[in-house]
């Protein structure tokens, strides 16, 4: 305990801080009071904290004090720990021999003025959310995290996430981090500039990251995951899991050299430009503060080895984890691999179950699957579910498909879960059945096992059932229309939140990807260096799009994806979901294996025109469902298809039925699951006004879209 402190505080050295009706629910308001006037009216129980809040910066970058932050206009969501509190944890510290006494006593306690600064930023960073200029961001009790160990949206000023836990058995009461009491008649307290809630345990997740909490489990053998950890000590993946963020862009972000996008948005959301130079006016898009890498890992639990036989603290468990995997089939027989004791390589059976595993970006708990246009859902009522979500991944190590799935009676979050449901054409869309063999593995988010905060580049799920890459996985998904939406393919976008931020702030909703040529954020998308590429976060809005985001790009744009792996080899249809506008432009669409030279697919497509507004055989939707189908044919003829039935925005009707949205069929073509493709778009026009848009991509199997038995479903 005594070494992860003190990587807390060496970690928090390098850190840098950088309308919906509000609840009005408080149990107190003191409406003349900002949060410093509150605290000073009740020194008697805050004093330490007041103290020490003028002694903490905000940032490393700044001279300003939190007390000075507090003091102003602003959003802020506090939990102060009492005096008490502040006692109690100082001598936690006493006892990991991190301080020699659990007094204020600089020369007596702190010898040290740079641990003094360390243990006093702890305290203060890690209470306190700054909502900025949005009240939604001002979380009162009504606007706390709905799900067990899901994080408030914003971080605090130590760019940590915090949690929120209530237990079952344990009504009304509210833990942060699932260890920190909200007192229960001192919170919920409404002032001038922010909410706040007293405390009795100082907030202090450990700053560590993955690999040394693992190792620090190894270690102490301590029984919950210890297999699992074992493993990864012994994959030699310890080195992948200590990275945390990415150094030199945060270098060149702190120094301006990485800028926003200016004035490149007007007022009512589309593209804008007068000026013959092609510059834009209006709102401004923002570069992201920083490029972290996560890690989402999911081990079966120490309990299921020990009912397989295998003990997780003898010296022979791996050999045994081993055995199990070879006579339990968790392989795929087309793999390539070696059973051996070289456990580092990647062609290690054991390296390629265990990275089968992980995930090569952080998902916070409430975002491993995204509940929020589909069909029927409502977002007043969060947890009543309706048409089925899920996400398609690639895993670390060996490019391979993880399917992540929720319904109204999957039961919570499960991985690789292939359900039936009510798919026909006067359907619901909804899962009424799942045979007991393909339930897959349920994620327990809420579980005592589960790691969200004291790791500061990973988060961890243990599941209730083995995980593999077999061939009854891989037959399963490829049966799967597989749909992913595009922001999905960039493991940089997940980890650093930019995907789906649950905030109105402009800064988020707006988020400036820079060209390549400035530097490389996303490893699996480039940028040319006359596109002006910003991806629209949607949070709030209730578009009609799968997620509610959307990729768009303007100027005269070169960009290219790396695709997703296909489950087996066989004929797919690669589709491209468009929303057309006047704004947008035509486009060629390229696709192949050799990113240096993609081969054209097709014509160009004009992504400015409705479905009835070109030739595409595009009838609406009526009663007679032969002649629906029809239809539906002769628009594939023609490549295109009408939306999907299980999306559903704001004041619109389902996707199908809104002409401006189809599915473009880019090519058919055999695909390879060993073979790494590529999506180029490029825009065609000689002009810089023009926007690329994206939504989602699907990868369809001949078995889906060509079968006699089972036409494809519309949803």
């Amino acid at each position: 305990m005594k070494r992860i402190f003190l990587s807390c505080i060496c970690l928090l050295l390098l850190l840098a801080g950088c309308k919906e009706e509000v609840d009005t629910s408080a149990r107190y308001v003191f409406r003349e009071s900002t949060v410093i006037s509150y605290l000073e009216n009740h020194s008697d129980v805050y004093s330490e904290y007041l103290y020490m809040l003028k002694k903490v910066p905000v940032s490393r970058l700044s001279t300003s004090t939190v007390y000075q932050l507090l003091s102003a206009r602003g959003n802020f969501t506090c939990f102060v720990p009492t005096n008490q509190a502040i006692h109690e944890y100082l001598k936690t510290l006493v006892e990991q021999e991190v301080i020699a006494d659990s007094t204020w006593d600089a020369f007596k306690a702190f010898p040290d003025s740079t641990k003094l600064d360390s243990i006093r930023a702890v305290i203060v960073r890690n209470s306190i959310i700054d909502g900025k200029d949005e009240n939604t961001q001002r979380y009162v009790l009504g606007l706390f995290p709905t799900e067990n160990n899901s994080e408030f949206p914003l971080a605090n000023l130590n760019d940590r996430k915090l949690t929120v836990y209530w237990p079952e058995t344990e009504l009304d009461h509210y833990y942060i981090n699932g260890e920190c009491e909200i007192d229960e008649r001192n919170r919920n307290i409404l002032v001038l500039n922010g909410v706040l809630y007293q405390v009795h345990k100082v907030i202090a997740p450990n700053d560590i990251n993955a690999a040394s909490y693992f190792e620090e489990i190894v270690e102490t053998k301590q029984e919950g995951i210890l297999l699992f950890c074992r493993a990864l000590q012994a994959c030699g993946l310890m080195d992948t899991l200590e990275k945390v963020r990415d150094e030199v862009y945060e270098d060149l972000y702190q120094r301006g050299e990485i800028k926003d996008l200016d004035h490149f948005l007007r007022v009512d959301g589309g593209w804008f430009s007068d000026q013959k130079d092609g510059t834009y006016r209006g709102a401004s898009a923002c570069m992201p503060e920083h490029r972290k890498y996560g890690f989402t890992l999911f081990p079966e639990k120490d309990e299921f080895w020990r009912s397989q036989g295998i003990d997780p603290t003898a010296p022979d468990a791996l050999e045994k984890l081993m055995q199990w995997i070879v006579d339990n089939h968790q392989y795929s027989d087309e793999d390539n691999f070696v059973a051996d004791d070289n456990y580092t390589s990647s062609s290690n059976m054991l390296y390629q179950w265990l990275t089968y595993h992980i995930l090569p970006f952080r998902v916070a708990a409430d975002k491993l699957v995204y509940h929020e246009n589909e069909a029927g859902y409502n977002r007043s009522t969060p947890y009543k579910y309706t048409v089925p979500v899920y996400e398609y991944y690639t895993t670390m190590g060996k490019r391979r498909l993880i399917k992540i799935y929720e319904s109204s009676m999957s039961n919570g979050v499960c991985l690789n879960r292939f359900p039936i449901c009510d798919n026909g054409r006067k359907g619901t869309g909804y899962e009424i059945d799942c045979d007991p063999g393909k339930v897959g593995c349920r994620v327990l988010r809420d579980d005592s096992l589960t790691i969200v905060n004291d790791i500061v580049n990973a988060a961890v799920y243990p599941i209730d059932a083995p995980l593999a890459y077999d061939d009854i996985t891989r037959d399963r998904l490829a049966k799967d229309r597989i749909r992913f939406d595009g922001m999905s393919l960039f493991p940089e976008a997940m980890t650093n939140e930019i995907r789906r931020k649950n905030s109105t702030e402009s800064r988020y909703q707006y988020v400036y990807i820079a060209p390549d040529h400035v530097y490389k954020y996303f490893n699996n998308f480039s940028i040319n260096e006359d596109a002006k590429f910003v991806y629209f976060n949607g949070y709030g809005y209730g578009w009609l799009l799968y997620r509610n985001d959307e990729m768009k790009a303007v100027g005269n744009y070169d960009m290219m994806i790396t695709l997703p792996p296909v489950p087996r080899r066989g004929v797919y249809e690669v589709r491209y979901k468009v929303l057309a506008t006047p704004s947008r432009g035509i486009m060629q669409v390229y696709f192949g294996s050799n990113p240096k030279n993609l081969p054209i697919t097709g014509i160009p497509i004009d992504i400015r025109k409705n479905l009835d507004a070109w030739e595409s055989g595009y009838e609406p939707d009526n009663d007679d469902l032969d002649y629906t189908a029809e239809v539906d044919k002769r628009m594939r003829n023609n490549g295109a298809m009408k939306g999907i039935n299980g999306i559903k925005g704001d004041g619109y009707e389902t996707e199908r039925r809104d002409p401006r949205i189809q599915r473009r069929i880019l090519t058919r073509q055999t695909l390879d699951p060993n073979q790494t493709y590529y999506l180029r778009f490029k825009s065609i026009l000689d002009q810089n006004t023009n926007e690329f848009y994206l939504d989602y991509i699907e990868l369809c199997p001949k078995e889906i879209y060509d079968n006699p038995e089972t036409p494809e479903d519309t949803w």
